[in-house]
């Protein structure tokens, strides 16, 4: 793999079919030992905090839907070709709610069928990701 990705088995790190990793997780936490992110997605109801990665805002409210969802679908397969070749992370406060909905939406656009995306992120990343019935629903028709 190399120094440019994740380790597969550090917690929060999600493999998508494809075999690409993307990490989860909650910024209320402190950033996890081990690399930094060489980019991170930020899924958060206001701008979040800087940092010395690049990275890009998603405005979306706790227990909400992401206010603009073709800048999520947008982020999310930014995210999804960077993960190829980078650490990319995925995080909104706790890192279940919307972070579970965005890794369930990027395993839809990695191959996962949308009815079975849910169940995919709970088996692979958190058991508790994808919080809401809205949230649930978001992914299901998700493209």
């Amino acid at each position: 793999m190399g120094d440019s990705m994740w380790d597969a088995t550090a917690p929060g790190v999600l493999r998508l079919p494809s075999g690409k990793l993307v990490r989860g997780r909650g910024l209320r936490r402190p950033l996890p030992d081990g690399p930094e992110p060489q980019f991170g997605l930020y899924l958060l109801g206001s701008e979040p905090p800087e940092t010395t990665w690049r990275r890009t805002w998603v405005r979306w409210p706790d227990f909400r839907l992401p206010s603009d969802p073709a800048a999520l679908a947008t982020a999310l397969r930014d995210v999804l070709s960077r993960a190829g070749t980078e650490r990319v992370e995925v995080a909104c406060g706790g890192g279940m709610g919307r972070t579970g909905t965005a890794l369930a939406c990027l395993a839809v656009l990695d191959g996962v069928p949308a009815a079975e995306a849910v169940a995919y992120v709970r088996t692979h990343y958190a058991r508790r990701a994808v919080e809401t019935p809205w949230q649930k629903r978001f992914v299901t028709r998700f493209r």
